[in-house]
């Protein structure tokens, strides 16, 4: 399961589509909307992708975290759309037949679709608003979403 979704994510599906008779573990992480961001408080947060490629890179990252664990299985969905404080933005589930694994395996895969995914969101705050260039936080958009050369 690698999608990208308007609605809230169904972590328990999430996590089904992990299980298997031969894991010992299953790690979930889920990216949250936190209310404070550098001192700054958020009010919500616009997530945008190119969702087409966007798939394609999540399915990417699955594959390269199977052939660094081979008995692993992932399963990340993302959200867009206005998502408020608290709402859950990513959810990933790794399952590998031990814990260690699946630890790794999950912070890669966020960490991954930092770098890699096409995804943006724009911060609005109590006193006006931004748009992040990538989910690292090293590029802003400070005229608005990106251009369509920049994706």
């Amino acid at each position: 399961m690698f999608a990208i979704v308007r609605e809230p994510i169904h972590v328990g599906s999430v996590i089904e589509a992990v299980v298997d008779r031969n894991a010992g573990a299953i790690v979930t992480f889920l990216g949250t909307v936190r209310e404070l961001t550098n001192g700054k408080k958020t009010v919500y947060l616009q997530y945008e992708a190119y969702e087409s490629m966007a798939q394609k890179k999540l399915q990417q990252i699955g594959r390269e975290i199977v052939a660094r664990f081979p008995h692993a299985k992932v399963a990340i969905v993302h959200r867009v759309g206005r998502l408020d404080i608290t709402d859950i933005a990513v959810a990933i589930a790794v399952s590998t037949p031990h814990r260690a694994d699946a630890y790794e395996a999950n912070r890669y895969a966020i960490e991954r679709i930092k770098e890699i995914v096409p995804i943006w969101k724009k911060e609005y705050w109590e006193d006006g608003e931004m748009w992040v260039g990538d989910q690292k936080e090293t590029v802003r958009y400070d005229g608005g979403a990106p251009r369509e050369e920049e994706v």
